[in-house]
């Protein structure tokens, strides 16, 4: 399994929001944060241990073997999100796994982040 990437930042939600965000993106009443391109699905959850971790499956249908692994840790009222983006396949070209990279960074750091008020 190799690594396409890895990243973490803060978010200001709790561990425990952030995994229902995660686990349940559609949930009624919570603002929606998980708008999907046209080359993209949505992911499957894998595995998880709440609230501590999420595996996802692929958002890209060209790539149905790589998974994104989520990892939630509290700090400051607030909590850590990782995303590690791996694959037991060959590395996608640069423009593709560009791609894939801005698009869990914009999901997961900005439309996620945003669906809690900032």
């Amino acid at each position: 399994m190799q690594i396409l990437g890895d990243r973490t930042r803060l978010l200001p939600a709790p561990p425990h929001v952030v995994f229902t965000s995660l686990t349940h993106p559609g949930l009624p009443g919570a603002r929606p944060w998980l708008v999907l391109l046209d080359d993209e699905v949505p992911p499957v959850i894998l595995s998880s241990d709440e609230p501590h971790r999420v595996q996802w499956s692929s958002l890209w249908p060209s790539r149905p073997n790589d998974l994104v692994d989520l990892e939630l840790s509290p700090k400051d009222g607030g909590t850590l999100l990782r995303f590690i983006l791996s694959t037991p396949d060959e590395e996608p070209d640069a423009s593709k796994l560009g791609h894939m990279r801005r698009r869990l960074n914009h999901l997961l750091f900005a439309d996620l982040r945003f669906s809690y008020g900032q």
